[in-house]
């Protein structure tokens, strides 16, 4: 599985890039407002901490729009992911931009059949939200698994991206059904690390060294 990390926070990306774990970024409007920053130079900066696919999305709802705006994003750098709702009008989108060989993320998808047409679109990435999806009061791991069953069915290429991801059971579940990637917040990906056990292992070793008054680095 693939670990794309979800936050336009330059400093965020940087820890998590510096593990050698992070495969991409996934970014939205939401995200770029709460930086503060300029999206264009933001979006720049990110292109530059990792090789993977970068999500940036295009703000405009009509066709001819998107189509303009992810002229100008894809330009930003070459591993730029245009991200496009699954609307008809995002998906002709994709479709279009999917021949002229860009990469795109089809994202806000809420049920399987959503998912169907992303990928007869040609998505790279297909975006479901199992937290928005629980919360309202349905089973976002249900929706993963649908959708990996209808991929697989017909051998679609498209990834299934699991996004808004809440916490690590999350984590553990996509992986567990074979989903592509996950998206994280920075925060998520610091729980995986966790685990009770380990770090009451750490302290008895580190205890007992001690008293042996040794030393590695001489």
């Amino acid at each position: 599985m693939k670990f794309f990390v979800d936050t336009a926070d330059i400093d965020d990306i940087k820890e998590m890039a510096a593990t050698g774990l992070l495969d991409g970024v996934t970014t939205n409007p939401s995200l770029i407002a709460k930086s503060g920053r300029d999206f264009m130079e933001v979006t720049k900066e990110i292109c530059g901490l990792t090789d993977g696919p970068v999500s940036a999305e295009v703000v405009a709802l009509d066709h001819e729009t998107m189509m303009k705006e992810a002229e100008v994003l894809r330009k930003i750098a070459d591993n730029v992911c245009i991200k496009v709702p699954l609307t008809i009008d995002g998906l002709k989108t994709c479709k279009a931009l999917t021949n002229d060989g860009t990469m795109v993320n089809v994202t806000l998808c809420f049920s399987a059949n959503q998912a169907l047409l992303a990928a007869k679109a040609g998505a790279t990435f297909v975006s479901p939200f199992v937290g928005r999806h629980d919360d309202n009061g349905f089973d976002g791991m249900e929706l993963i698994e649908d959708i990996r069953l209808i991929y697989d069915n017909y051998d679609f290429e498209t990834e299934i991206l699991v996004a808004s991801i809440r916490h690590a059971t999350h984590v553990l579940q996509s992986a567990k059904i074979g989903a592509d990637v996950a998206t994280m917040p920075p925060a998520v990906i610091k729980a995986l690390f966790k685990h009770v056990l380990t770090d009451k292992g750490i302290e008895g070793f580190m205890a007992d060294w001690a008293k042996t008054g040794q030393t590695i680095l001489r």
